[in-house]
């Protein structure tokens, strides 16, 4: 067996040598694996897949360096790949916790907006219709208290009267969503 190992032609295995080999290696290549993580279980799957994947791939692999090297090589690139993969579920956890608060927040926020909005809305239609007027000029069309005097033919004294009258009214009605 040591000239199967120690050779540089490629390696042939089948059972006996396999058993060899593990024997020999198992406890080097779980020693690399260990050392990069630090958890024992984890490092025994690796230890198992590698050796699993040797058994599976016997027959079409050809290793032209020496098994302990190829062995060695495979722990780390495993090592390698658990640690990259790790991170990746990592970011994609916490991607989707801030994407799961984000929408709960926003379903949520909309929820509450089209509350107040709705009731908002309500309050303005309870208002006298001079006030009424006012207001949605000043608010939803956005005119200046010049030009709702000129078009209603108040003076701006009035105009700001009624704004006055009709944030008042809201505030007072609206108070249990400024606390």
């Amino acid at each position: 067996m040591p000239e199967l190992i120690r050779s540089t032609d490629p390696v042939r295995i089948d059972e006996q040598s396999f058993r060899e080999i593990y024997l020999q290696h198992w406890e080097q290549v779980f020693n690399v694996c260990y050392s990069n993580l630090r958890d024992v279980e984890v490092a025994k799957g690796m230890v198992q897949d590698i050796f699993k994947s040797l058994w599976e791939r016997r027959d079409e692999l050809e290793i032209t360096t020496s098994i302990e090297r190829y062995l060695v090589r495979s722990a780390k690139f495993k090592v390698f790949e658990h640690l990259r993969n790790s991170k990746i579920r990592q970011e994609y956890a916490a991607e989707c916790i801030t994407h799961k608060s984000t929408a709960s927040n926003s379903t949520e926020n909309d929820v509450l907006y089209n509350n107040l909005k709705e009731k908002v809305s309500n309050l303005v239609e309870t208002l006298p219709a001079q006030c009424r007027n006012v207001f949605r000029m000043s608010r939803e069309q956005g005119l200046s208290n010049k030009e709702i005097a000129s078009l209603l033919l108040i003076s701006e004294r009035a105009v700001e009267y009624h704004i006055t009258r009709a944030l008042s009214t809201l505030k007072t009605n609206l108070s249990e969503y400024f606390t």
